[in-house]
């Protein structure tokens, strides 16, 4: 599927970027690899490892639309994973947020049309549902932007998609390094937020590949949500440090106890596949789209009523030997 294809990933320096490239320079041919980040030095450091004769780097905003239609010209596919992303961070500079998670995500969808992309997936994130912190409210408008954009294609090829998923384990800024560098400092106890708080989790590779099947599945307009377990903060301490104590230190501005990917009162959009959720538009378009049977030929079924998808509620909860196992193969590339 991506043989002979150009892939434009914004925000590609980052740790779902750089799987990506390493998995479909494996398992494809693509004719181009396009990593669009604003940090060079970030760009200079992956090109030393990612040098193949296919890849490109272009350094740019996605704040900068005329920049993004540049970089655009010949692309067939684009991954939007450029975002503000750090909770607290976003409650203290929320202008910054709202121009790189909303505006950002608006001049994609602009430019992506002008180049006549064939398909975009954007990532999105559990903090989109029922958001209770700005970057979670961000990421549901952009995710609303994608929707939509939808109905704005006429003749064109392009079409849009989201992909919503948990926790990445391993990724930059996550808790796993986080306790990682702590333990490696000789820390005598952890930080945890709340003992009640649980998250859903996902490896790298996973969700690398969670978004390849879904360029093969989308019609467009879809929000496709895998079936992923759950872990709580305490199992996850005791995963990584079972002889240390624990410190409760309260819940940061703007986290949950539990994050919820499908909500119920999407439920009677929401479609059950056979490892992932489908969360259909609310708006209608111009043509018809039965998402119950996607591009590979899989089926769906609507959810019952009352249904939500949370990582408290979670029938896939991970034990402790399972995280360690996960922790140990899901490093950042």
């Amino acid at each position: 599927m991506l043989n002979n294809k150009t892939i434009l990933i914004t925000g590609g320096t980052g740790s779902f970027g750089k799987q990506f490239v390493k998995t479909i320079l494996a398992r494809y041919q693509p004719k181009k690899v396009i990593i669009y980040s604003r940090d060079e030095l970030k760009q200079y450091e992956m090109a030393q490892t990612y040098n193949a004769p296919q890849m490109r780097y272009f350094i740019g905003d996605v704040r900068d639309q005329a920049r993004l239609l540049q970089a655009m010209d010949g692309v067939d596919y684009v991954i939007h994973a450029a975002a503000l992303k750090h909770v607290p961070v976003a409650e203290y500079n929320p202008m910054e947020c709202i121009k790189t998670n909303i505006y950002g995500a608006e001049n994609v969808i602009h430019a992506a049309l002008a180049a006549g992309v064939e398909r975009v997936i954007a990532l999105s994130t559990d903090k989109a549902a029922n958001p209770i912190n700005l970057y979670g409210a961000t990421k549901l408008a952009s995710d609303k932007l994608f929707v939509a954009a939808n109905n704005m294609v006429g003749s064109r090829p392009t079409r849009f998609a989201v992909v919503r998923y948990g926790n990445v384990i391993g990724s930059r800024g996550s808790v796993v390094p986080f306790f990682r560098k702590l333990l490696d400092e000789g820390v005598t106890e952890l930080p945890i937020t709340d003992e009640r708080m649980t998250r859903f989790w996902i490896t790298l590779q996973n969700g690398v590949d969670f978004v390849i099947n879904n360029f093969e599945r989308m019609h467009g307009g879809e929000i496709f949500v895998p079936k992923i377990p759950s872990a709580t903060i305490t199992d996850l301490a005791l995963a990584m440090a079972p002889q240390l104590p624990r410190k409760v230190i309260g819940i940061r501005p703007g986290e949950k106890l539990h994050e919820v990917m499908c909500p119920l009162d999407d439920a009677h959009l929401t479609l059950e596949f056979a490892d992932h959720y489908v969360i259909k538009p609310s708006i209608t378009f111009s043509e018809g789209v039965d998402y119950a049977h996607n591009k590979r030929g899989e089926t769906g079924t609507l959810v019952a009523d009352g249904f939500e998808y949370s990582s408290g509620t979670n029938p896939d909860f991970l034990t402790v030997a399972q995280i360690q196992a996960l922790i140990a193969q899901g490093s950042p590339a």
